[in-house]
């Protein structure tokens, strides 16, 4: 049983939890940060060259990251998506229905839906949706089961576009049909497949299509070294699952292949990528690693807007969901004295009389002094002491 509870827990002290983390990042970037950006009449977004949080991608004919110039680093490519266009998300066009993005994951699924928040403007018709929840995963299904709850979740209004980051909480056993298996064993990677598998069945039967993010560069080496183990398992998944897997970590890294929480923009500025905590990312270094990701939803929302024909209407403007603040906190109102309170102390003040000065008493004599120590001289000592015969 100790065995068993130690393969389920050897990573707790890594744990991808991120509740204060989470909390910074998804909501101090997500929503305090909820920016538009703005956009030309055909929907494309405008942005200055080397803008910080940009969405402009480097191109290549085959679909790799541009050339970047000399000292500068490779950021993700924009490459077109050619997978089959689901009817669901056509007829939600031509009906003048906003294309819905659904953000599922933990912390670090929060900041990435931050990103995307910010990259998919409400003006071009996007309506970008947090479905993320920290501290969950696929080894937590007795905590939370993340198929049952979303499929719950998504029944009133499915999404067309589900963007999926999991993985760095799940590093750990997991407990499966009565056993518990250790992380990445042939067992573990048996169980976690069924589970992700059927959660992407799950939310392709309600018209979406899938893309899975992969996680970045990570500051400790040891915890590194599983996500590089994690991000394979997954990408070899979703490549038999038929899901785009989103690379990041070649994007967080610098010129030499390593950690760093500062990486230089487009025009050469050092900028804040990660967080403190050396696993979640800033709002620049979210927005870095998902410019790719935005590129390509884009392309697959025009194809399907461009099947939907001209006489489909414009993209509604989505209205932003309103804030939830809570109500300010207030002093409580002091109390007012009543008037005859009032008057009876300034009364009973002026019949109080001020009391006399003490008279200090004088000290107590000794009575029978104790003798002075050994070897004091005696002329030092107090009269009463040091004048008589010695003793």
């Amino acid at each position: 049983m100790m065995r068993a509870a130690r393969l389920l827990f050897d990573r707790t002290a890594v744990l991808f939890l991120g509740v204060a983390a989470g909390v910074a990042i998804g909501y101090a970037f997500g929503v305090k940060q909820q920016v538009e950006v703005p956009v030309t009449a055909d929907g494309a977004p405008v942005v200055a060259p080397g803008e910080p949080g940009t969405v402009e991608a480097a191109v290549s004919p085959d679909g790799k990251p541009a050339t970047p110039a000399p000292g500068g680093l490779p950021v993700q490519p924009a490459i077109a998506e050619n997978r089959p266009i689901q009817p669901g998300i056509v007829n939600a066009i031509a009906a003048g229905r906003p294309v819905r993005v659904g953000v599922f994951g933990d912390s670090f699924g929060d900041g990435i839906w931050s990103a995307l928040y910010n990259q998919l403007s409400r003006k071009a018709g996007y309506q970008v949706i947090k479905y993320s929840q920290q501290a969950t995963g696929f080894t937590r299904y007795k905590t939370l089961n993340l198929e049952e709850h979303d499929r719950a979740r998504l029944a009133p209004a499915p999404v067309d576009v589900a963007v999926i980051s999991f993985g760095a909480n799940d590093m750990m056993g997991v407990a499966d049909g009565g056993h518990v298996y250790a992380l990445l064993t042939p067992k573990w990677k048996a169980a976690i497949a069924r589970r992700v598998t059927s959660y992407v069945a799950m939310l392709r039967a309600q018209g979406a299509i899938v893309y899975w993010v992969g996680l970045p560069k990570m500051r400790e080496a040891a915890y590194d070294a599983d996500v590089v183990r994690m991000n394979a398992f997954y990408r070899d998944l979703m490549a038999q699952l038929g899901v785009a897997f989103i690379e990041t970590a070649p994007y967080s890294v610098d010129g030499d292949g390593r950690y760093a929480a500062y990486l230089p923009d487009s025009s050469g500025k050092p900028m804040l990528m990660r967080a403190n905590d050396g696993i979640h990312m800033s709002m620049n270094g979210y927005i870095r690693i998902t410019r790719g990701l935005a590129g390509r939803i884009r392309s697959y929302v025009d194809q399907a807007r461009a099947r939907a024909g001209g006489d489909a209407p414009p993209p509604p403007v989505v209205a932003p969901a309103p804030l939830v603040m809570p109500p300010p906190v207030r002093p409580a109102p002091k109390k007012q004295p009543d008037i005859e309170e009032l008057l009876d102390n300034a009364f009973d003040a002026e019949k109080t009389e001020k009391p006399e000065k003490p008279v200090k008493a004088p000290p107590p004599k000794l009575e029978d002094p104790l003798p002075p120590a050994k070897g004091a001289p005696a002329s030092l000592l107090p009269p009463d002491i040091g004048g008589g015969e010695d003793r």
